[in-house]
């Protein structure tokens, strides 16, 4: 156990990759790092970490902001659920810890957002605290080093593979060792064929020595994304385009446009959206076709302009302008929509 420890800290103070969140003692930089980190990838977040933190420095800062303004920095960012989390996690943080994260896993994990992985990071990078952080990463390198050849998915397996993960976790240099996990798992032991030949502990790893390195970890099947489709209504009162916040879970707090599931003919359309919407539309056009693809669906949208001669938006909805609009929290899946929306406001005839 020693000799893995200190290969791999060793590998690590030559190879660390640089990165804003790195060398620093505060938890709740860590905290937003981590969060951001989940399911995305380190270019993609080096950008809005930067944002983040120039609008929300302290977890203070955070707490006071309306959550339209935090979803709206974290426009395109995706998994809006984790920023939803992250403002009622900082609010949970000035009530009962007076501005200041816990140090102990426990209690972090009593923290809306923070999970074991989140938990653990933060504890052992910010804290020094011997806790393992166990993210796919973590659960790549450790399941080939120490041979586990199980589903990873099944609970027995994971609590065995967390345990592994605890275990190997240097009670001197925890953030480092856990932050050396990570990015063996990014650079070097990768998902498929793994660089073996570059790995510092190669010598030390049972997959390495069994040849199966490429199987590892066993992982439970995924069902494929569920295609959806959508007409995507863009209707124009004058200058403005009628959208609505959702309350759903998925995108909950983002502003969209009217939704109709499925296809509908240029006759069926009118009644569609009455019944959505309560308002009557003419003119109606079709403006191009967007996808975008969630974990488990995929949205096929057909894009649709059309007009009213309403005033008033109907209740739970809103007219905005493009100004507006800018202003507003908008989901990466209704990119294409508000082109469409500002290329039509550029046409005369709206």
């Amino acid at each position: 156990m020693e000799k893995i420890r200190r290969a791999l800290l060793a590998w690590y103070d030559a190879n660390a990759r640089e990165l804003p969140w790195r060398g620093i003692r505060d938890p709740y930089r860590t905290w937003v790092s981590e969060t951001m980190l989940q399911q995305t990838r380190v270019e993609t977040v080096l950008g809005y970490y930067a944002r983040f933190l120039a609008r929300f420095p302290t977890v203070a800062d955070l707490a006071a902001a309306p959550l339209d303004d935090v979803l709206k920095l974290w426009e395109g960012l995706g998994y809006y659920s984790r920023a939803r989390n992250l403002h009622r996690g900082a609010q949970q943080v000035m009530a009962e810890h007076g501005g200041v994260l816990p140090s102990e896993v426990d209690a972090l994990r009593r923290i809306s957002g923070i999970g074991p992985y989140t938990a653990g990071a933060i504890a052992s990078i910010a804290y020094d605290v011997a806790a393992p952080a166990v993210d796919g990463n973590v659960i790549r390198v450790t399941s080939r080093l120490t041979g586990l050849r199980e589903n990873v998915g099944m609970p027995s397996v994971r609590r065995e593979l967390e345990k592994r993960a605890a275990a190997l976790v240097s009670p001197e240099r925890p953030g480092d060792f856990n932050q050396a996990m990570m990015d063996l798992g990014a650079t070097v032991c990768v998902p498929g064929t793994p660089a073996c030949e570059r790995c510092p502990l190669s010598g030390m790893c049972d997959a390495f020595a069994a040849g199966d390195a490429e199987d590892l970890p066993v992982m439970p099947r995924k069902n494929p994304p569920r295609q959806i489709f959508y007409d995507v209504c863009l209707i124009f009162s004058g200058d403005r385009v009628l959208m609505r916040q959702r309350t759903e879970a998925m995108l909950c707090g983002l502003w969209v446009y009217p939704m109709l599931e499925g296809r509908h003919t240029m006759r069926q359309l009118p009644q569609a959206v009455k019944r959505l919407t309560k308002l009557t539309v003419k003119d109606m056009a079709e403006a191009g076709e967007a996808r975008h693809v969630f974990t488990h669906q995929v949205w096929q949208m057909r894009l649709l302009i059309m007009r009213t001669e309403a005033d008033a938006a109907p209740d739970g909805w809103r007219f905005v302008t493009l100004e507006e609009m800018d202003r507003l929290a908008l989901p990466s899946a209704m990119r294409a929509a508000a082109k469409a929306v500002r290329d039509a406001l550029n046409d005369s005839h709206l």
